[in-house]
């Protein structure tokens, strides 16, 4: 398939308007509907209607497809620019918002760098493509066991390092006494739902055994990690946290989950070889040159 026309379908299909994709494109409407009709062709079945424009079953299969060919596209095409860009310039850097401890905040520049928090999953999008030249992403996980991460791109990953992870209790609440938890016996409590704030509701589901456990009574689509230690000290919810960040929350008491074993792991996510400062601070957070 042609990526050229394959954009335009997804462009089309996201604003539900020939026009208004032409607009958006800087193509003529005319443009647009040949697009269209060759990439229909191509394919054998007819991938929108027409009045009003969506996608039919056929379109919608190919748009779940179309997204990540997309992002390889764009991906390779930095991949390739980047190695043959001029020298070095300054460093961007992709983090999630509980993998910016003291740790990784002394490793960094001096100056010339810029932090962007961003969701988890946007992390390794974020690299592929060049809009960031390192990522940092965590998640829970055994110990030593890897990350899952989303198949965007051939991306190296990198194990950062590993902390024990606490539940974020409010100094009065009945279980802050306690020198440790166990996630299954926390199941059926109220849980604030912040998947790129804390760690996300599914990975506790999977660490403690799957099932329909850990609902949320509220959900948080941020990623300050202030607002959601917040929100938990309110009693809107439990949220579990890596030790570093938990245990300097004021009025609140971290405690140790104790089962299962379970860690928050931080990777560092790069393309190929890093270059200047990039490489810089790979060599200071995970010790390789």
């Amino acid at each position: 398939m042609d990526p050229h026309l394959l954009r335009t379908y997804v462009t089309v299909a996201r604003l539900s308007s020939f026009s208004e994709a032409a607009r958006t494109l800087g193509y003529t409407q005319s443009a647009v509907s040949q697009h269209i009709a060759a990439l229909e062709q191509d394919l054998g079945a007819p991938l929108l209607t027409r009045r009003p424009v969506v996608p039919t079953a056929v379109g919608e299969r190919l748009l779940e497809h179309a997204g990540p060919l997309l992002l390889r596209l764009d991906a390779a095409r930095a991949d390739v620019v980047r190695m043959a860009a001029a020298p070095e310039h300054g460093l961007t850097l992709a983090a999630a918002p509980t993998t910016l401890g003291p740790r990784a905040v002394a490793a960094l520049p001096a100056a010339g760098v810029t932090v962007r928090v961003l969701a988890r999953d946007g992390i390794p999008a974020a690299v592929a493509t060049g809009t960031a030249d390192l990522g940092l992403v965590d998640g829970l996980a055994a110990p030593s066991d890897p990350l899952r991460l989303p198949d965007v791109a051939p991306l190296t990953t990198h194990g950062v390092g590993e902390e024990p992870v606490c539940v974020l209790l409010p100094a009065a609440h009945p279980l802050a006494r306690r020198t440790g938890l166990r996630l299954a016996d926390l199941s059926a409590a109220r849980w604030l739902d912040a998947p790129d704030a804390g760690l996300p509701l599914a990975q506790l589901r999977a660490a403690g055994g799957g099932g329909h456990g850990f609902r949320p009574a509220l959900r948080y689509e941020g990623t300050d990690v202030r607002v959601l230690t917040a929100l938990s000290l309110a009693g809107h919810g439990l949220t579990l946290l890596p030790r570093s960040v938990a245990a300097g929350v004021p009025g609140a008491v971290a405690v140790p989950v104790t089962e299962p074993r379970v860690v928050h792991r931080t990777e560092l996510v790069c393309t190929g070889a890093p270059r200047g400062a990039a490489a810089r601070l790979m060599e200071v957070l995970v010790g390789r040159k």
